[in-house]
């Protein structure tokens, strides 16, 4: 549903982006045409001749890509933008779910053995890399006023007061 969403959003602002450019085309062109032919030496041969059905048709494009355009491009930029507000509102609610488990694990740990967490049970336990694993520890022991034991092999064992 989302990838078909997300081509809908870019082909609706694909093609309004056409409209509107088409439109301007029009109008710049449709400009130019009414500006004087300068013939160089004698400047008052210079006779206006204007292709009015030219200028008709290209005052229908112009209009024409405007009204096909805007409404395009606002509805185009209307599904972008509810694609990106949902992701945002998506990714808040998995890092939420990851920080709820990450949480109830440390608490099960606490209470499993008594205080006393290691890096390494706990990423095992989280499934974390080792390096997140420590610094969530350390983030928590600053929360709670944990006590730390360097065991002689260099391991860090967090003690937290139960």
């Amino acid at each position: 549903m989302k990838t078909a969403e997300k081509l809908a959003a870019g082909w609706l602002l694909t093609l309004g982006f056409t409209f509107l450019t088409a439109s301007v085309s029009a109008v710049v062109e449709r400009n130019t045409m009414f500006q004087p032919i300068s013939t160089g030496e004698n400047e008052e041969l210079v006779q206006e001749y204007i292709n009015k059905e030219r200028a008709s048709l290209l005052n229908a494009t112009a209009t024409q890509g405007l009204i096909f355009g805007l409404p395009t491009m606002i509805l185009g930029s209307w599904l972008a933008w509810g694609l990106y507000v949902q992701s945002k509102n998506d990714k808040k609610a998995l890092q939420q779910q990851l920080s709820d488990r990450l949480q109830s694990t440390f608490y099960q740990m606490i209470i499993e053995n008594q205080g006393r967490i290691t890096v390494l049970g706990f990423a095992m336990q989280s499934q974390l890399p080792a390096t997140v694993a420590r610094q969530y520890l350390d983030n928590k022991a600053k929360e709670f006023n944990a006590n730390f034991k360097v065991s002689e092999e260099g391991s860090v064992s967090y003690h937290f007061d139960v």
